[in-house]
């Protein structure tokens, strides 16, 4: 083979490998991980879409027990999106110089006061009362001691609230002690309601807190992106933005469809259940200005309580990713 020739099959080769590293970047999948529970559910008809070959990019999804489990993945590049808790993402925002940002809120108050009796009909009831519950310095301490507060009532001194590691003590408590209240979040209300036909729901932390609040929301889950992604690549993210809130949309329109795929994935064990549950889960998608006000009045009201809450500080306006 003559000179001339090895040279010219060596640059075709060096094009066509540029090519081949070229597509392969135009393809790679957007990588995106969620929770086990509501913060997942709205995503099931993304996921069964991709799954299919019908999403409009290639997504690559992971789901994870805790978001102990999430937040190592994000901060060290490997994972592009993900569904976290709404003061996580502030403490991620805080603790990372603002490489993760806001983009979506995608679950509200989840959160439900269950009781054997009827005592319950109030938050003034809870005075005098020991309430069961999980979440110790996270969303349901934060959101029990708001409500609380706002009805006059001392988290501290006037009732007394148990914390339990894992749902499934508070539900055996209240189980075994037919005078007991927990607090329990969807879907793990509608497994309880299942298994102690003499349990009822006797207040709502969402309607609580709608009745207290001064114009800030309950929210439980958002979605964030690492800064860098949405930078380098906004076509993605809005694309990605457009389908999950179809996926969102589709989810709440077809609750028994969309109840055996979180069964298929293990989110929720039974299908059954995840149907019954999904009602009460409040998913949503809510983007731009709105999700703005309410993420930011949320943040404040757990700041007034404990600013580590948030990481310290409030989150500046970089923190929210408006188109």
């Amino acid at each position: 083979m003559s000179i001339r020739k090895l040279i010219s099959l060596t640059l075709a080769l060096a094009l066509a490998l540029g090519l081949m590293t070229f597509a392969a970047a135009e393809t790679a999948p957007v990588r995106v991980a969620s929770m086990m529970g509501p913060t997942s559910m709205g995503l099931v008809k993304l996921m069964n879409a991709n799954e299919n070959g019908e999403a409009a990019q290639t997504y690559e999804f992971t789901l994870s027990g805790t978001a102990n489990e999430i937040v190592p993945l994000l901060t060290r590049g490997e994972l592009d999106i993900a569904m976290v808790p709404c003061n996580l993402a502030s403490v991620l925002y805080n603790n990372t110089q603002g490489k993760v940002k806001v983009m979506a809120i995608n679950t509200l108050g989840v959160l439900y006061v269950l009781e054997s009796g009827d005592e319950i009909q109030s938050v003034g009831d809870l005075a005098g009362k020991t309430v069961y519950s999980t979440g110790m310095g996270t969303t349901p301490e934060f959101a029990l001691n708001y409500i609380l507060t706002q009805n006059g009532i001392d988290p501290e001194k006037d009732l007394t609230v148990e914390f339990k590691s894992e749902a499934a003590e508070v539900l055996a408590a209240l189980t075994n002690d037919a005078a007991s209240i927990g607090v329990l979040p969807q879907p793990y209300v509608t497994a309880a309601l299942a298994q102690n036909d003499k349990l009822r729901v006797a207040l709502s932390f969402t309607d609580e807190w709608d009745k207290v609040s001064d114009g800030s929301r309950l929210i439980t889950g958002v979605a964030v992106v690492r800064a860098a992604f949405a930078e380098e690549n906004p076509e993605a993210v809005a694309t990605f933005l457009e389908e999950y809130a179809a996926s969102v949309e589709y989810v709440n329109a077809n609750v028994e469809e969309a109840a055996q795929w979180i069964a298929d994935l293990g989110i929720v064990a039974k299908a059954g259940v995840a149907q019954k549950a999904l009602p009460a889960c409040n998913i949503v998608y809510i983007d731009g200005e709105e999700m703005k006000a309410a993420v930011s009045g949320y943040l404040a009201v757990l700041f007034d309580q404990n600013p580590e809450a948030v990481g310290g500080a409030l989150p500046d306006e970089a923190f929210y990713y408006i188109p």
